[in-house]
């Protein structure tokens, strides 16, 4: 005999202490543990604390202002990904589940949390079901979409399996609880992605790649400097340190760190205002560059909901009768499936006719019934399930052919057997259509007018889906494929490049995808919203969630759209050029240093002299012409596709600069040797000359020339000579002499005349090449 009464309070408190409760909270976002550590634990961060901690040990403090960048950076990744990581978790609460258990034989209201094995929960229409179950009595309709990508609905009644995350369609049920916490079928899924996906980044992978092949260098090219001053030169301890130091660190682009930090974080920040939630800042860069976009039907291209858009009249009824009946079939009846929302909405409810028995629909039979008084047996459903292919009107044929689905309504004398379906009259073919996404075909447009491969992939039949498509201008919607029909897993890798819209999907199978297009070079994002699409978020490039959608796809998503419209995407594409355009236009002004203090380290080992600059010198240009021209340039608008690799370019910017910088070094070494300049002229004028050559950088970062960068330029150049005279000391310069003013002067013109031609032949080499 089933137990119908519940749990009593002493058996729920057993289950609780064995660990039988439904408490596990499976969150696959990461902890601030690990936040804190990929912001710190990095060999960018190393190599530059290593440094500080040698300025520090022979007290040249001044030196170690350098690290406040740094510190900055991590402080901004740290927030960014906190604050990120609590916003979702907030949504997640919200979205907490209340359910109806039955305990001691009395129904009470409790959290989802608080589910042991073996309670009964009684299970509505248009509910989530909260933990595995199995029905004990009752009948309903089940949408399992977010488990398996199917939208269509199962039917379930006693003995049945309910899985948790899986919604009530239409019914009710009683039903026990069989699995709980990691137990759970949704939660076992989810499982798989529970390790928090690494960011793709192409700025980051260059700052890496600069990172790592200087740290190779840095740490013997350190130790032979330092070696070198103190044996060689004889110079004291701080001292050697110092001149090793500055050699070092300016092989590190620590200011290109910080202004890509600073520029997706104001990236974030706009996304957030237009209700977009970016967990990955790096994300927003990302998207910028993807080629391939993976996207479900519904949620994305459909809204999930389906609308009337005609009612035909094929039988006696005239328009007005057949909307009092259609009126009156709804109000006597408890579906609530998402065709029977639709048809709710179109046609007011009436009580012009009362039912004596209904038939539920079935999603296996495809059709509903209903004796209503005066007017006998009355039919709505698939018209193919309830007339024979000969009858059935040409109007259902002419709105399948247009992708629209169809219901019957048929009339029959009252029958003992509503199975029967005997002399079924036609009287109405009503059309429905799945209601495409407002902005889902200019979204669509937009993204395929850009270079972006669309792909749409679903649990639902291939021809629905590819109908759907095209109705939202998606691109080769012909293409279509049920992927049911491939039998191995060589067959769905090779189907992932030949096809546009893939129906009938599997989780696995969704991942499976996603990993062939990787495979091919190709930057995949995907859109999804069910614990079925987490396995294939987990493993595209970039993932997009959306709000509405399941917990684990929310937590393990770069970026959550908050009013759940897929027509936000173009926005977080723009925003990412944005970003990756302006920090590749002031990337060579950053590379500068980087070439030229490792080109130097060599010379000055090569003839055993001393490197020329030290590191507070070097923070003057980190901030002065680095920082802040760049961080205003950063918030300009550029959304021009991007177009070439980030590092190759900004090499290439920064080569001529460069390469005047090592001339002038080596120009004024040779020529004080004859003029007998002191070492303070001597070092003042090359500090000079540094200066002039990296404004050079300022100068062509802001052409075209407006108001704007007029200021900038004039800014930058008064202000860090103003700086470097006003601070000399600290600097450890002094100021040009009448000696030195005309070699300023006349090496200035000359390296403007060279930068220009150097830069005329770069362009020209490159236009060349391509």
């Amino acid at each position: 005999m089933k137990n119908t009464q519940g749990l009593t309070h002493i058996e729920v408190a057993q289950r609780k202490a064995a660990g039988l409760q439904n408490n596990v909270e499976e969150n696959t976002s990461k902890s601030t543990k690990a936040i804190f550590y990929d912001n710190v634990v990095t060999l960018f961060n190393f190599l530059n604390l290593l440094i500080g901690v040698c300025l520090f040990l022979v007290g040249a403090y001044s030196n170690m202002f350098y690290l406040v960048i740094i510190l900055t950076n991590v402080c901004i990744g740290i927030y960014q990904e906190i604050h990120a990581r609590n916003l979702v978790q907030k949504l997640s609460i919200v979205n907490k589940k209340q359910v109806l258990v039955l305990r001691d034989g009395v129904e009470q209201q409790i959290d989802s949390s608080e589910l042991v094995v073996d309670d009964l929960v009684r299970v509505f229409a248009g509910e989530q079901v909260a933990s595995d179950m199995e029905v004990v009595e009752g009948f309903a309709e089940v949408n399992e979409a977010m488990l398996t990508g199917e939208s269509d609905l199962i039917r379930k009644q006693a003995d049945d399996a309910l899985l948790s995350g899986s919604f009530f369609v239409s019914g009710e049920a009683l039903a026990k609880v069989v699995h709980v916490g990691k137990e759970n079928y949704a939660t076992k899924l989810a499982s798989e992605a529970k390790t928090h996906k690494p960011f793709h980044s192409e700025l980051i992978r260059a700052i890496r790649k600069v990172s790592k092949f200087t740290s190779f260098v840095i740490i013997p090219f350190g130790i032979l400097l330092f070696l070198e001053a103190f044996f060689f030169r004889a110079s004291g301890v701080k001292e050697s340190v110092v001149v090793s130091a500055a050699a070092v660190l300016g092989m590190l682009p620590k200011g290109l760190v910080l202004l890509i930090s600073i520029a997706l974080t104001t990236g974030v920040t706009k996304l957030a205002k237009r209700r977009i939630l970016v967990q990955d800042m790096y994300a927003i860069e990302t998207l910028a560059h993807v080629d391939t976009l993976c996207l479900d039907k519904t949620g994305t291209i459909t809204e999930g909901n389906m609308r009337v858009t005609a009612l035909h009249q094929v039988g006696s009824f005239e328009k007005a009768e057949l909307e009092e009946l259609l009126g009156s079939y709804l109000a006597n009846s408890n579906d609530n499936n998402v065709t029977m929302q639709a048809l709710r909405e179109h046609f007011p409810e009436s009580d012009r006719y009362t039912s004596r028995e209904t038939l539920p629909f079935s999603s296996e039979r495809k059709w509903g019934a209903m004796h209503l008084d005066s007017v006998g047996a009355v039919y709505l459903g698939a018209p193919e399930k309830l007339l024979t292919s000969t009858n059935i009107p040409s109007e259902v044929t002419a709105a399948q052919e247009n992708g629209l689905r169809v219901l019957l309504l048929a009339v029959a004398p009252i029958q003992s057997n509503f199975e029967e379906k005997q002399k079924l009259d036609a009287i109405a073919v009503i059309e429905i259509e799945d209601i495409i996404r407002a902005n889902a075909e200019q979204t669509l447009a937009y993204l395929a007018q850009e270079g972006v491969d669309l792909k749409v992939i679903s649990g639902d039949n291939p021809v629905t889906v590819s109908t759907i498509a095209k109705r939202a201008g998606l691109p080769n919607y012909e293409r279509y494929i049920d992927l049911t029909t491939c039998e191995t897993d060589q067959a769905v890798r090779e189907a992932a490049l030949e096809y546009t819209v893939f129906g009938r999907v599997a989780p696995h199978q969704k991942k499976m995808l996603v990993q062939s297009l990787k495979a091919k070079g190709l930057t995949v994002a995907m859109t999804g919203d069910g614990v079925n699409d987490v396995l294939a978020l987990r493993e595209a490039d970039v993932s997009i969630a959306m709000a509405d959608g399941d917990d684990a796809t929310r937590q393990i998503s770069n970026l959550v759209l908050l009013d759940s419209d897929f027509a936000s995407l173009p926005e977080v594409v723009l925003e990412g050029r944005r970003v990756v355009n302006n920090v590749t236009k002031v990337s060579g002004i950053f590379f500068i240093k980087t070439i030229y203090s490792f080109f130097l380290s060599l010379i000055c080992l090569v003839t055993a002299t001393a490197f020329p600059f030290i590191p507070i010198q070097i923070t003057l240009i980190d901030l002065a012409i680095e920082g802040y021209p760049s961080f205003f340039l950063s918030f300009e608008g550029d959304q021009k596709q991007i177009r070439g690799k980030f590092l190759p370019t900004a090499l290439r910017a920064a080569a001529p600069n460069a390469l005047l910088v090592i001339l002038n070094v080596v120009m004024i070494s040779l020529v004080s040797k004859q003029t007998g300049w002191t070492d303070l002229s001597t070092l003042t004028l090359m500090y000079y000359l540094l200066i002039g050559i990296s404004c050079l950088a300022v100068i062509k970062a802001c052409l075209p020339l407006n108001p704007l960068r007029i200021f900038l330029i004039a800014s930058t150049v008064v202000g860090i000579y103003a700086a470097a005279m006003l601070f000399h000391s600290i600097l450890e310069i002094g100021f040009l002499t009448s000696a030195t003013v005309p070699w300023f002067l006349v090496m200035m013109l000359v390296n403007a005349a060279v930068y220009l031609l150097l830069n005329k032949i770069m362009r020209r080499t490159k236009k060349n090449a391509a």
